[in-house]
């Protein structure tokens, strides 16, 4: 099944031509839009009629989450402040957010990507789709509830549902789709199996996303429902999810090229790797209004092809992503850099104390224990200053990851590396 066959199926030569005009047109918005590109354009000596064509765009500087995250949304949004519609944010629990402005067009052409995700997995009008994701300021809930009600499906919203309402809800209305963080659907389906419900359902296939996860997850996913699964790739400052997607062939993720414009570069440079070899994924938007982005690094390694696929789509494929260029961990859907966590815990000040953060799985559901150990305490804690220290440390991580951890106390001389660090990070989990 394909949705807009004009787009993805159209020769390279017609999408380099319409790639071309498109950056064109993009750089010149930029420059005369956003201030912060306009200043490092200039810093670079570039000038918007120094891009003509697509091979031009090596000549653009790059963008780096960094960047983003030290400017106000004001800094790097293209439009005026009447013509955004709707905000996301590229994290929602995190104090370090990029907020994300949407047009109007910029919701519409979201959704456009996310229906063509839906038709790769082979669904469509007649099926009944039900969200998992998190509806809100993270861009996975609402993006797939507007691609799914864009191809005509019944849309089942059911982020805050308990899993046994979840499955109760899928049972009876005899859903056969379902998008969601991989992580989250395999704690689903091992509910399902100790409910013994597997055969009655009617789920065929799932769409997974936001986080990275391995074949064997894929193929534990589709053993244990019995379904098809497909993996989505996208994040909140190009789009949300839907810049990419894997058909039934599973060779790899068809990016939307008419949208997106990729690159794969080498780690820490800008020298492109040769088709097939693995690098850093970049990406230009070229139809985005609110905050289009020019040669942004995603942190992400992965390799890219442009052969035609055996489905009949002719743009160009990424392979699925299985590690970062730096050091993010995804928790539950939610990206996260290390050094993050490990000042969260150190800045909490007023606890003389030394953290040890273990990430692992449980029930195929991630989880997070943290260790805590006093420092020249001298005494035993008496169950009311637990209870004060146990608050402050869960609600530190709740605001960082939207997580409430379990707290566990101990002594200096069990905790590894405790001299050496305030706090560390253990990610136990295998994907």
């Amino acid at each position: 099944m394909i949705w807009n066959e004009a787009r993805e199926c159209m020769s390279r030569d017609e999408l380099m031509t319409l790639q071309g005009k498109r950056l064109v047109g993009m750089v010149k918005k930029v420059y005369h839009s956003v201030a912060y590109y306009r200043n490092k354009m200039q810093q670079t000596g570039i000038e918007p009629g120094d891009i003509r064509r697509i091979e031009d765009l090596n000549k653009l500087p790059f963008t780096t989450k960094e960047d983003l995250i030290q400017k106000s949304p004001s800094d790097y949004m293209a439009v005026s402040q009447g013509e955004i519609i709707r905000y996301h944010s590229s994290n929602a629990t995190t104090g370090t957010e990029i907020i994300v402005g949407c047009t109007r067009n910029d919701i519409e052409a979201w959704a456009e990507c996310v229906a063509r995700c839906i038709y790769m997995a082979g669904l469509g009008g007649n099926d009944t789709i039900q969200i998992a994701y998190n509806y809100g300021l993270f861009t996975g809930g609402l993006g797939a509830h507007y691609g799914a009600e864009k191809v005509g499906a019944a849309v089942v919203p059911s982020s805050t549902c308990s899993i046994d309402r979840l499955i109760k809800i899928m049972k009876d209305l005899r859903v056969t789709g379902i998008m969601c963080a991989p992580s989250y659907l395999l704690h689903i389906a091992q509910m399902i199996e100790n409910m013994g419900e597997v055969n009655h359902l009617n789920l065929r296939t799932a769409i997974c996303g936001t986080e990275t996860w391995s074949e064997k997850t894929r193929s534990n996913i589709e053993k244990m429902l019995g379904i098809q699964t497909h993996d989505v790739y996208g994040f909140s400052e190009l789009a949300g999810l839907g810049v990419a997607c894997d058909c039934e062939y599973h060779k790899g993720l068809h990016v939307q090229e008419d949208f997106f414009l990729p690159e794969i570069l080498q780690k820490n440079s800008n020298i492109a790797v040769k088709d097939g070899e693995k690098g850093e994924l970049v990406f230009t938007t070229l139809r985005r209004e609110g905050m289009p982005l020019i040669r942004y690094r995603t942190g992400d390694m992965t390799m890219i092809t442009y052969e035609r696929c055996q489905c009949g789509r002719t743009n160009a494929r990424i392979a699925r992503l299985e590690n970062r260029a730096d050091d993010t961990i995804v928790i539950r859907g939610v990206s996260v850099l290390r050094f993050q966590l490990e000042n969260m815990l150190a800045d909490l000040e007023h606890i003389r104390a030394k953290y040890r953060m273990r990430i692992y799985r449980k029930s195929k559901l991630d989880m997070v224990d943290v260790l805590v150990a006093m420092v020249d305490l001298g005494r035993q804690l008496s169950s009311e200053e637990e209870e004060l220290i146990k608050g402050s440390v869960i609600a530190a991580v709740r605001k960082t990851i939207g997580i409430t951890p379990r707290v566990l106390f101990t002594d200096i001389e069990t905790m590894q590396e405790a001299a050496e660090w305030v706090s560390t990070v253990v990610d136990e989990r295998h994907f």
